[in-house]
């Protein structure tokens, strides 16, 4: 792209965050654009669309105060970069990628474009090896591996903040790797903002990540910018300094409530529900930027969190996402009433790549049959849960009663868990077989003879 910059006064609307400017000539696509407004004050923007001599720029920092007369804009020749380090660690910024914790600006060793560059498919390696996030109901039953794309669908006032505070604390590889978290966060509260740095500060885990926080009452262009910005940090830190990134983005609903709203401004033809018909592109261009590259040590994983208007799985945000992730981590409204943490509701949830993270080597070599059979118990004891509703639990033969008895143990026990606990895969395996030790030895169909003479309890719990 040229360096020449080219100013204009030529504006034609100004909508929203949206500015169209006639006239111009050489102007690129995404090019970095200063608007300066008829008072001197100067913002930064983004060309969004380039029509022969017309560009749709949108204004990072909104467009109060901007008039048709008297503002004029610069186009720089360039596109939106990050400048990157390793002192990205531990420090915080907001969703352009400005340091925000009162620490020293960056130093970088260079610069680099947030749109990223796109991965060749015959390059990438696929995703394996076990990433241990030290909660039971995904490593044991939904478990994460390098390189996937794992999102947590979530709904309105569950704690999947918690959640995802908990799983930045607590994820590691147990390879003894270098690994580290970027957490992003989009049109969060200042509480919210508060919840994870203070967090993240006091539990020490705040040295292995980098946040960037874009806040509700922050400009929705910039929201659409800040996950692009954090996934450039994320690039940078695992293909150039081999380390292994798992990449934390909530809640992407507010992301897509950015998309629409920008898309209304530019008054495009909706899509469904209102959403702009490019999202699914739009979605995609974040989520596939996760994954590992051959002959490079580092990967990215990325586990996005977004939450259902009105715990609608069908609802176009988990719908496209859906289509792009492999898998997705359900958490439950029903296990939230019954105040069980974290409410995963392992039953729907699915981690498509799940296969080939687990296994000897990877985790334990009784991890995919004993996850099997734990899936078939808890499903055989929630259909005798539905069934006492209707006939009672006195129409039960004794087996179906320890069905039902074992639903609401692995409930209560194995996905229940402190706030603060971080159990390791070992523990986690071990938790599954003293459930299964709730059920006669001859009803677990699903696993290796080898392994059950291995790991069943010799005494079963009544």
């Amino acid at each position: 792209m040229s360096d020449v910059q080219k100013e204009y006064s030529s504006i034609r609307e100004v909508s929203g965050p949206i500015i169209i400017v006639d006239g111009v000539e050489g102007v690129g696509y995404s090019e970095v654009v200063e608007v300066t407004l008829p008072d001197g004050t100067k913002r930064r923007g983004q060309v969004l669309e380039v029509d022969r001599d017309v560009a749709v720029i949108q204004v990072f920092e909104g467009t109060s105060g901007t008039t048709t007369e008297g503002t004029s804009v610069r186009f720089t020749g360039h596109t939106l970069k990050l400048p990157v380090s390793e002192d990205m660690l531990g420090r915080v910024f907001n969703g352009m990628g400005e340091p925000i914790d009162d620490g020293p600006d960056i130093i970088p060793d260079k610069e680099m474009d947030i749109n990223g560059l796109p991965i060749n498919p015959s390059a990438r390696e696929y995703p394996r090896e076990f990433i241990q996030t030290g909660l039971s109901a995904i490593d044991g039953m939904n478990t994460l591996v390098r390189g996937q794309k794992l999102p947590i669908f979530s709904g309105s006032g569950l704690p999947h903040n918690e959640i995802a505070a908990q799983i930045t604390r607590q994820t590691k590889v147990l390879t003894g790797e270098e690994f580290g978290i970027v957490f992003v966060a989009m049109g969060i509260t200042y509480g919210e903002a508060n919840f994870f740095t203070e967090n993240f500060r006091k539990s020490g885990a705040l040295e292995k990540v980098v946040m960037f926080l874009n806040l509700a009452d922050d400009p929705a262009i910039e929201r659409i910018i800040t996950p692009r910005v954090a996934l450039t940090a994320a690039e940078y830190l695992a293909f150039e300094k081999d380390m292994h990134l798992l990449v934390i983005l909530t809640d992407m609903t507010n992301y897509c409530e950015a998309l629409r709203e920008i898309s209304a401004a530019r008054e495009e033809v909706p899509g469904r529900r209102g959403y702009p018909g490019y999202m699914y592109t739009d979605l995609a261009s974040i989520y596939e930027r996760a994954g590992r590259i051959e002959d490079r040590e580092g990967s990215i994983t990325q586990m996005p969190i977004l939450t259902m208007p009105d715990d609608d799985m069908n609802h176009p945000i988990p719908d496209l996402s859906g289509y792009i992730t492999e898998g997705q981590i359900i958490v439950s409204r029903e296990l939230n009433r019954k105040n069980i943490y974290p409410p995963i509701d392992v039953s729907p949830s699915l981690s498509r790549l799940m296969k080939d993270g687990i296994g000897e080597g990877l985790t334990r070599e009784d991890h995919d049959g004993l996850q099997n059979q734990l899936f078939g118990a808890y499903a055989k004891g929630k259909e005798m849960r539905d069934l006492v509703a209707v006939v009672g639990e006195d129409a039960l033969s004794d087996l179906d009663k320890q069905y039902l008895h074992f639903a609401e143990e692995f409930e209560s026990n194995f996905i229940r868990q402190k706030r603060d606990e971080d159990r390791s895969i070992e523990e986690t395996l071990d938790l599954g077989w003293k459930m299964l030790g709730m059920l006669p030895e001859e009803e677990l169909k699903r696993i290796d003879q080898k392994y059950i003479e291995k790991y069943y309890p010799k005494e079963q719990s009544e």
